[in-house]
């Protein structure tokens, strides 16, 4: 670690428990994470899409190989937790340098006021009292990032806050996963779970002398990702427990902020259906998974709260124009069923009361000038896998809007978020205004990823060139 000759707390070779499973011992310093003896399920529930030809285990390209933390061993590779594995490729293909340190992207001014306004501050009582001493008598920091992964707090023993300042773990700073590769709270936010993160399976070497736990907290009403709780410190957290704890004290967050926040109105829906693929629905206190076609037919009459015949819902919902009434008459029976006999009225069809619709609400800011507050409520496509038209109409309308509102505001870190999304990581638009936007320091590997964008869209459209070509002999 670049702290002057200072190491972390407990800077030895890190011998506690694994993580998630509690099983096996945390790596040696220098090597990589090693894996435990968990299934070889991918975590990540993002696709991977990485590009650029034949890959290691590691998920690194040949060229990527002398510049990633591709100097371990090969077999130490194959040999990563899944969880850490998939993480490792996700910084490969963010290019995320395995040197340096975060960027400080807030000063203490700006900090101030976004904290003031943050969701999370209301917890912050609650946190500090679980964690505080627990921190400081045990020479750990505790820390809380938004959902961008920006550090707002960062407190806890002095000598280890000033070690932790050699690598720029401080407020203000940004620790998302896309910009600083595998860390817990990062990567907690990535895959939205707990998440722990023991010595060298931290992708930037500086980091590997640190262990950490972390995990999400989530708005009590919407169920939207607030930010993350973090535990970071020396070997003595590389234990179950500490994940375990870094948990309860989310969830501890969480019930306060219930608390304190606004009771949902009798009757009210709330509707999340932003980056998935099934969309959790809020009422009355309970909070439920829909199905698919349930997620779908919401989705419309959300955004059509006057109603729609049922003529004009089969066109909306199915691709298929064989579907007869009969089919869609039995869906939204089901539908009602679980809602209540009141909550979905037919002769239009529509819903009885208020929705409050998360890409409702990224519309509405978008349309008011409130890009930040929009991108940081954008948690991803609508529905991204369903295929109904009139889904798809409007997934595509309010991912236009979000990446032209990104593109003319020019914020090198609104577009760098968008950029090595999921869902952003092939948008050739948004990298280029990424390209135009960065400092000079940190133009590099934006540019590498954009010549590779552009050198790949070359090549489809040559490929299309040559296969019309065929086509017309």
């Amino acid at each position: 670690m670049d702290t002057g000759g200072e190491t972390a707390p407990g800077d030895r070779p890190a011998s506690g428990r694994e993580t998630e499973s509690g099983r096996g011992t945390a790596p040696r310093r220098g090597t990589t994470p090693r894996r435990d003896s968990d299934s070889g399920r991918e975590d990540n529930p993002r696709r991977d899409t990485g590009r650029g030809g034949e890959t290691n285990p590691r998920g690194e390209t040949e060229s990527d190989r002398e510049t990633g933390p591709g100097r371990e061993t090969e077999a130490g590779a194959r040999e990563a937790r899944p969880l850490v594995a998939a993480s490792w490729r996700r910084s490969v293909r963010a290019r995320v340098s395995p040197d340096g340190a975060a960027r400080v992207e807030l000063d203490e001014d700006e900090l101030a006021a976004y904290r003031e306004a943050h969701p999370l501050t209301a917890a912050m009582p609650v946190i500090r009292e679980l964690m505080g001493a627990y921190a400081t008598d045990g020479e750990h920091l505790l820390a809380v990032c938004d959902a961008a992964g920006r550090m707002l707090w960062v407190e806890g023993h002095p000598g280890t806050l000033r070690k932790a300042r050699g690598m720029n773990f401080v407020a203000g700073a940004r620790w998302s996963e896309a910009a600083v590769g595998t860390n817990a709270p990062g990567t907690a936010l990535a895959v939205d779970r707990p998440v722990q993160v023991v010595a060298a399976e931290h992708f930037r070497r500086p980091v590997r002398a640190w262990t950490c736990a972390a995990a999400p907290v989530h708005d009590p009403h919407s169920g939207r990702v607030l930010g993350a709780v973090d535990i970071t410190g020396g070997e003595r957290l590389a234990h179950p427990h500490s994940l375990g704890f870094v948990q309860a004290v989310a969830r501890a967050a969480e019930s306060q902020l219930a608390l304190l926040g606004p009771a949902p109105e009798p009757g009210r829906l709330r509707l999340s259906a932003l980056g998935r693929d099934e969309a959790v629905l809020s009422v009355g206190g309970r909070r439920m998974r829909l199905s698919r076609r349930h997620s779908e037919i919401l989705v419309v009459l959300a955004h059509r709260p006057e109603g729609v015949s049922g003529d004009e819902l089969l066109t909306l919902l199915y691709e298929d124009e064989s579907v007869t009434p009969v089919t869609l008459r039995a869906e939204l029976s089901r539908l009602r069923a679980l809602l209540g006999p009141d909550a979905l009225r037919s002769r239009p069809y529509r819903l009885a009361g208020a929705v409050d619709a998360d890409f409702a609400t990224v519309d509405r800011r978008l349309a008011s000038g409130a890009v930040a507050a929009a991108a940081g409520d954008y948690a991803g496509p609508l529905l991204p896998a369903s295929a109904a038209p009139g889904v798809v109409r409007l997934r595509e309308r309010l991912a236009e809007r979000m990446r032209a509102a990104l593109v003319d505001r020019g914020d090198p870190g609104l577009l760098a978020d968008w950029a090595y999304s999921a869902w952003g990581e092939d948008d050739v638009v948004v990298w280029r205004a990424l390209c135009a936007a960065v400092p000079a320091n940190l133009l590099p590997p934006v540019r590498a990823r954009l010549d590779s964008l552009e050198t790949e869209l070359c090549a489809g459209a040559t490929g299309l060139q040559r296969t019309g070509h065929h086509t017309r002999a």
